[in-house]
């Protein structure tokens, strides 16, 4: 068995990209983990509980003195390092039962594309917006991130533009190609996240890509960015699209929702809500997204306040590119890529996937 005071991080890294790991954990009193296809489970070999001092040691290892210092004020921190060649690590950092503690996002430096994903081919064509607002919404951890890197990347290599990401941390780095693109992380290239958005507009861009909806300024920063030419991307921690624009609405006073609705219904292009699901074998996930495109007779709905009336746009909308969590689940059990027993875990309505795949 390793010695604990031998074990490092990059190490650990190391190991979960060989094995397709999302994720590394460290605690103190506890031998290093990682999640593998949604399951926590062991780290290849033979690893010792780590102590109090392991933990700390393997993590200032990663971070600035400035980082070091941040963690020491609040006891919790994000960063984000490069493991070269291999993978970008986006890292959580925070206190557990008196000692330090970590959760380390594995995130691939080559940017899939939407084949490769497993997502329609049709969702490229929201990168041929000049303005407005496209929304990747799930769950932590269903592949928002990935499906937005593959997006900008297509920008990058069709247009000549410039593309503007804020990001906290910055977790794939997108090279110029085509495009130029600035990417600022959050505590690094600037100080706090809303400064950076009240310049982004004064920088040129194009795109803009926001890490994070996170409050009634951020999305009137966006709404108003996609009103005025730009072509802005963020995500929002929803499972639908119905639900993305309730919480929209819902963030707001409610003597603002009639105005919310209009401003919505001219900017909104699109909403793709995410999940990764198992795959039968057992072999890693597949994405299964519900994508509501904004076509005239949606953003009809939407500056009516009439949400309810998506689902079923999105259900007969298969020639604009839209589809819902159910009719993408069911085309992955009919082709034995998704069990049953999983996909009705997974479903959007129970009750209407159990009728879908009903023999």
């Amino acid at each position: 068995m390793r010695d604990s005071s031998t074990i490092t991080l990059r190490e650990l890294i190391d190991i979960g990209y060989e094995e397709t790991a999302s994720d590394i954990f460290i605690k103190a009193h506890s031998k290093p983990r990682m999640k593998q296809y949604s399951f926590v489970r062991d780290i290849p070999g033979e690893w010792p509980a780590l102590s109090p001092e392991d933990v700390q040691r393997m993590l200032y290892e990663v971070m600035s003195e400035k980082q070091r210092k941040r963690y020491e004020d609040s006891n919790e921190m994000d960063l984000a390092f490069v493991v070269d060649g291999k993978c970008r690590v986006r890292t959580n950092i925070y206190s557990q039962r008196g000692s330090m503690a970590a959760v380390c996002r594995i995130v691939p430096t080559r940017i899939k594309n939407l084949e490769e994903l497993g997502l329609p081919p049709s969702l490229s064509e929201v990168t041929k917006n000049r303005q407005g607002l496209v929304l990747l919404t799930g769950p932590t951890g269903s592949g928002k991130t990935t499906t937005l890197a593959a997006l900008i990347d297509i920008i990058n290599e069709q247009r000549r533009c410039h593309i503007v990401t804020i990001e906290d941390p910055l977790e794939i780095e997108h090279h110029d190609k085509n495009s130029y693109v600035s990417q600022r992380e959050v505590g690094i290239d600037t100080e706090d996240f809303y400064p950076a958005m009240r310049a982004v507009v004064r920088e040129a861009p194009d795109v803009i890509l926001i890490g994070e909806m996170r409050d009634t300024t951020t999305m009137n920063v966006a709404l108003q960015a996609g009103e005025t030419g730009h072509l802005v991307f963020s995500t929002v921690h929803t499972s639908s699209a119905y639900e993305t624009l309730d919480r929209i609405i819902n963030m707001f006073p409610p003597h603002e929702k009639i105005h919310l609705c209009q401003r919505l219904s001219n900017s909104l292009r699109a909403v793709v809500s995410q999940k990764l699901v198992p795959r039968a074998d057992g072999n890693g996930r597949v994405v299964c997204a519900e994508i509501l495109i904004c076509t005239p007779t949606v953003s009809k709905a939407i500056e009516d306040g009439h949400f309810g009336d998506l689902y079923h746009m999105m259900n007969e909308g298969g020639f604009w590119g839209m589809q819902t969590m159910n009719q993408a689940i069911a085309r992955y059990v009919k082709a034995g890529i998704v069990s049953e027993d999983v996909a009705f875990q997974y479903a959007g309505l129970l009750s209407e996937l159990k009728q879908m795949l009903r023999h």
